[in-house]
């Protein structure tokens, strides 16, 4: 006997037909209970970050470029002369930048 391969068998059409039921008298949320939801969420009080957190000022000394050194004006960074490709209108470009 031939049978349709592509017919949906019966113990999964009333499956389906039962979880469609379902999801239609389930309680859903409406649109303003979620976005309450979402808000209390968002609140930083009780978030704890990754790692230790240090309560001390950062000192960091700058150096200027010298003089064989430029910054590149598109990726800001220090580069030596010989990395220079172009310098237009008092800006510096690196290689990598302007390739």
């Amino acid at each position: 006997m031939a049978s349709d391969y592509d017919e949906v068998r019966p113990d999964v059409k009333e499956s389906q037909e039962s979880s469609l039921e379902a999801l239609r008298t389930e309680n859903t949320p409406d649109a303003r209970s979620v976005v309450k939801e979402l808000d209390e969420a968002d609140t930083v009080d009780g978030v704890d970050l990754p790692g230790d957190y240090i309560a001390e000022e950062l000192i960091v000394e700058v150096v200027p470029p010298k003089k064989d050194e430029f910054v590149c004006s598109s990726c800001f960074l220090v580069h030596h002369r010989s990395q220079l490709a172009k310098e237009k209108g008092g800006h510096a470009y690196c290689l990598e930048c302007e390739g």
